[in-house]
């Protein structure tokens, strides 16, 4: 039963490309037309409870599978695999339960989205206060956990992670004496680098305990603590005005029934002239839910928001949309950055985990790469002020003469 339910779902799924298919008693299936142009990749599947949950959750048990290597890849081409995926269930291959399921979490992402003060702090120690050597395992210098900005695809991670920075700063006008606040400030990289190269007076607040102590220790070493503070803090318990706001890689862990609050409070922190920048994974497609296996393993709570939700609430705000800048493959050139650092120093990672942990975290890593460039998503830049004079008419301020980004 579950090898037919299998079989007439990838047949209605695999369109481009091609995936041989070893089952638990030895045979093989073969879907789709193959080709040059996409991948040709063969699994395996060990045992007749993975072939059931591949076939009544798919987009669930695919990574779970992998991460108990009770699905194995023919040269462990998970790049492959998942770029075979994606690029399929991008042109709504999708047919039958997977398809109702998907349904189904958009109806009732609201549920899942909800995120209070307590949620969100416990959706953010899942993840960020995960041991602080993994992240040296992949990031840049910096510790900058977002996408950075690539102004030609040879450029190394921590070049185009202080591109990335410097790009924002520019965005926000900042003048010597400024106060920022910085939504969901990470290990401190972008407040320090904003006191210390333009002058700037901030306040950065997370809910991760482990990043607050990284940044504070940061701030004090760099001898900045004068000039950034760093507090454990919800952003809807921050007090006060602002002349800039600042917020990168934030906003994908606020879920929409919580946008009109968000926005709210960055209008109600934002000084009459004041600038906010908002920088934030988005999605091409119409707005939708999240990723099963993403919930459960890597981020819950969290949601990929698109345009037309996000400006929605913006607009109800009465905030001012100065500039939108879309980055499409950006994000995608980061990520291939993180995957390679992350397997050159695999084995540091299995020591200090396991390694089903390690296939965990390779798994969301190639995900979304594949999903960044096959499955519609990208990053927003929003700009918003409480006054449209308070930024340039045009986007020159932003290039200097020469630069590739102009």
């Amino acid at each position: 039963m579950w090898q037919k339910l299998l079989d007439a779902y990838l047949k209605s799924l695999i369109r481009t490309g091609a995936l041989t298919l070893t089952l638990p008693d030895g045979t093989t299936r073969r879907f789709g037309p193959g080709g040059p142009d996409a991948p040709d990749v063969a699994v395996t599947i060990t045992d007749e409870a993975t072939l059931k949950a591949l076939a009544t959750n798919p987009q669930l048990a695919l990574g779970e599978a992998y991460m108990d290597q009770r699905l194995t890849i023919a040269g462990d081409d998970l790049h492959g695999l998942l770029e075979l995926v994606l690029r399929n269930l991008a042109h709504g291959h999708e047919r039958g339960l997977a398809k109702l399921q998907a349904a189904l979490r958009d109806l009732t992402r609201g549920i899942a989205q909800r995120n209070p003060a307590a949620r969100s702090k416990a959706n953010v120690a899942h993840h960020y206060d995960l041991s602080g050597a993994l992240y040296d395992f992949f990031l840049d210098e910096d510790r900058q956990y977002s996408c950075a900005y690539f102004k030609t695809p040879g450029d190394s991670l921590d070049q185009a992670q202080r591109q990335k920075k410097a790009h924002i700063a520019g965005k926000l006008r900042l003048e010597p004496g400024m106060t920022v606040l910085d939504i969901g400030c990470g290990w401190g990289g972008m407040g320090l680098t904003l006191a210390r190269d333009y002058g700037a007076e901030v306040l950065g607040v997370t809910l991760s305990e482990e990043q607050l102590k990284v940044a504070r220790a940061r701030a004090e070493a760099a001898g900045l603590s004068n000039r950034v503070r760093f507090e454990l803090m919800d952003y809807r318990a921050v007090a006060g005005q602002f002349d800039r706001i600042v917020s990168v890689g934030m906003f994908e862990h606020v879920g929409a029934p919580n946008f009109a609050t968000y926005f709210g409070k960055v209008r109600e922190l934002l000084k009459p002239e004041g600038v906010a920048l908002i920088h934030t994974i988005g999605r091409f497609t119409p707005p939708g839910s999240t990723n099963p296996w993403i919930t459960r393993y890597i981020f819950p709570g969290g949601y990929i928001p698109a345009l037309s939700e996000t400006m929605a609430a913006v607009e109800k705000t009465g905030l001012v949309s100065t500039d939108v800048e879309v980055w499409r493959l950006h994000y995608a050139y980061t990520l291939r950055h993180w995957y390679d650092r992350f397997m050159a120093r695999q084995d540091e990672a299995v020591a200090l985990y396991d390694e089903r942990f390690v296939r965990m975290w390779k798994f969301y890593l190639v995900a979304s790469e594949q999903t960044f460039r096959f499955a519609g998503q990208c990053v927003f830049q929003l700009q918003l002020a409480r006054d449209q004079q308070a930024v340039p008419l045009t986007r020159d301020y932003l290039y200097a003469p020469g630069d590739p980004g102009a």
